[in-house]
């Protein structure tokens, strides 16, 4: 049981790490067992572009990490143990030297376009891939990524391939390892063994001797190594192998009470599904292109990717390049009172995957469709939000057809968490209620792996304890009915 009841406050660091900023912060338990967080530094991820190539500088990050470690020296605290959480299946290569050969290539790069269909084709079909892996397929698994480099230098001399959260956790202790919950991002695992399905990679072109052990989120690794515990002023402290993918890490502390509840981790990406036991993997999963990626204590995230604020995110970056830089909380209250339902676009189609101007982008679908295109960059909020609102509904009714129990409620987490107005439309669109919070839930679940908790009962226990959730429930039935048969037509 995690040491709750102590005599003194105990301090970890979690590293948390989107794909457009990262933060340390810094997690402390009292001796009455509350949890408290503090940001002590953000700073950007951004993606560089060599070449028309675009990459993870994951030098810049090791330099971030190295300076949160610093700035926690600095306040006098010296934290039990480091973790680190990042996106999902993005790749280092590391030397037989010990050295990272390049920049890790990017999920958003150009590289994996039509990936997963030339796999398909020259490795194996998709419904054998699925039944393999249980794993939605996606342009930007690792697997596909792999495959689409099997010929390049770095891949075919690298000593070791490391997911993101694994190859800086190397650059931390010199330790080479894999954590289960990354790599089950990657379509690469055998669900059932947990383990890397090597004859798969060994067909894909790759060696799968390049990968190393799977660890189970919650091992120690090892320490800092001499040199980082030297230059961070914080002494040989214990790195652990939390839930290394940011989404595990999030989903672990949802303060649910029952079962009988989906999730939606609200960010960049929206990730919404269900929580078992066991993998799920049917005619039905495969069709709808359900992912079973691993959890925490031997849980399994039933879940499915749509494109989150991604596309708001990229809006608002056009904006403030033509000198209009909203501060957010304004233009969701203005957004809140634009005309709603004007418009619709589906957030997962290929358009909204990097266009170069979104808001553009989004007019072009509009008229498309045949549909008015927005008059202000409130109404591009606005038909943003709703979009998003109904997707979640399509998303949550598959998910009540694979589901084995009930669903009652819907808990939304991550930074969305804290958007009122969607988690309103998002009540009103699927018509349960919904509970928003924590907002740092990746942080929280990051931390709480390194408590020493022995089930997910137990931490979500302390969650329960810590975090201060918001009940919104459906609204205006009838009129998002409506909006929702509209949405369908039009995305067709």
């Amino acid at each position: 049981m995690a040491n709750i009841n102590q005599s003194e406050n105990r301090h970890f660091i979690a590293f948390d790490l989107g794909a457009t900023s990262g933060r340390t912060i810094l997690g402390t338990v009292t001796p009455a067992g509350k949890l408290e967080t503090e940001e002590i530094t953000r700073f950007p991820n951004q993606m560089v572009n060599i070449d028309g190539r675009l990459h993870w500088n994951i030098f810049s990050l090791y330099e971030h990490l190295i300076d949160g470690m610093k700035a926690v020296a600095r306040k006098g605290i010296r934290p039990e143990s480091i973790g680190i959480d990042t996106w999902g299946v993005d790749v280092a290569y590391i030397s037989p030297q010990g050295k990272i050969m390049e920049l890790p290539y990017s999920y958003r790069d150009c590289g994996t376009r039509g990936a997963a269909e030339r796999f398909f084709k020259e490795v194996m079909p998709a419904e054998e891939l699925y039944g393999r892996t249980g794993i939605q397929h996606m342009d930007f698994n690792t697997v596909f990524q792999l495959h689409e480099r099997r010929e390049d230098f770095a891949q075919t001399h690298a000593a070791t391939v490391a997911f993101l959260p694994d190859a800086l956790i190397y650059l931390l202790t010199g330790k080479r390892i894999t954590e289960y919950t990354i790599a089950s991002t990657g379509e690469m695992l055998n669900p059932a063994t947990r383990e890397i399905d090597r004859q798969l990679l060994s067909a894909a072109g790759v060696d799968p001797q390049k990968f190393s052990p799977i660890v189970e989120p919650g091992t120690v690794v090892g320490t800092l190594s001499p040199s980082v515990a030297e230059i961070t002023g914080l002494g040989p402290v214990p790195v652990v192998a939390v839930a290394s993918h940011d989404t595990a890490s999030a989903i672990a502390p949802i303060p649910a009470t029952g079962a009988d509840f989906a999730y939606l981790s609200s960010g960049t990406w929206s990730l919404m599904g269900i929580e078992t036991t066991h993998p799920v993997i049917n005619e039905i999963t495969r069709k709808e292109n359900i992912t079973n990626e691993g959890g925490v204590f031997g849980t399994i995230r039933l879940l499915k990717n749509i494109t989150g604020m991604w596309i708001l995110e990229e809006c608002l970056r056009k904006w403030k390049s033509e000198g209009r830089d909203y501060p957010y909380a304004l233009l969701v209250e203005m957004a809140g009172k634009a005309t709603p339902f004007k418009a619709f676009i589906n957030p997962d189609d290929p358009a909204f995957v990097s266009p170069a101007d979104m808001p553009e982008a989004i007019a072009a679908y509009c008229r498309s469709t045949g549909q008015p295109v927005p008059e202000s960059d409130t109404e591009f909020v606005r038909l943003i939000f709703e979009s998003l609102a109904l997707k979640y509904r399509i998303v949550l009714d598959i998910f009540k057809d694979c589901a084995d129990k009930p669903i009652n409620t819907l808990h939304i987490i991550g930074g969305g968490s804290r958007n009122a107005l969607l988690n309103q439309f998002t009540a009103n669109a699927t018509g349960i209620t919904v509970k928003a919070g924590p907002s740092e839930a990746s942080a929280i679940g990051n931390i709480l792996m390194q408590t020493g908790c022995s089930s997910i009962e137990e931490l979500r226990e302390i969650a329960r304890r810590n975090i201060t959730t918001e009940t919104f429930s459906p609204r205006d039935t009838e009129e998002w009915d409506n909006a929702y048969a509209r949405f369908l037509s039009v995305i067709k």
